[in-house]
C-alpha cells in the first residue's frame, strides 16, 4: 500500500463520519418530530417507526468524533510522509 492510498482510505473515513455525524444532527433536530423516521447513522437509512434516544445520538456523536480524529491522525501522518519523500527526491 502507497502513501496515497492511505491518504485517500484516511480522507474517505472522514467522510463517512461526516456523513454519520450529519444523520445524528437531523435526528436530534427532529427529536420531537411527529412521524419522523429516524436516521440510522450507520447505514444512513431511515428507520420507520423507531424512536430517537438523545442516549443513543450522543454516543454515536462521541463515536463519530474519535474515528474522525484517528482517521485525522493517519491523514497528517501520510502528508508528513510524503513531504518527507518529496524532499529526499529534491536533496
Amino acid at each position: 500500500m502507497n502513501v496515497s492510498s492511505v491518504m485517500n482510505t484516511a480522507l474517505s473515513g472522514m467522510r463517512t463520519q461526516t456523513n454519520k455525524v450529519s444523520a445524528i444532527a437531523s435526528n436530534v433536530a427532529n427529536i420531537s418530530t411527529p412521524g419522523y423516521g429516524r436516521i440510522d447513522p450507520d447505514t444512513l437509512t431511515a428507520d420507520e417507526g423507531q424512536s430517537v434516544d438523545p442516549a443513543m445520538e450522543l454516543t454515536g456523536l462521541i463515536q463519530a468524533e474519535q474515528s474522525f480524529k484517528a482517521n485525522a491522525v493517519v491523514f497528517e501522518t501520510g502528508a508528513d510522509i510524503w513531504d518527507l519523500l518529496m524532499s529526499i527526491k529534491r536533496d
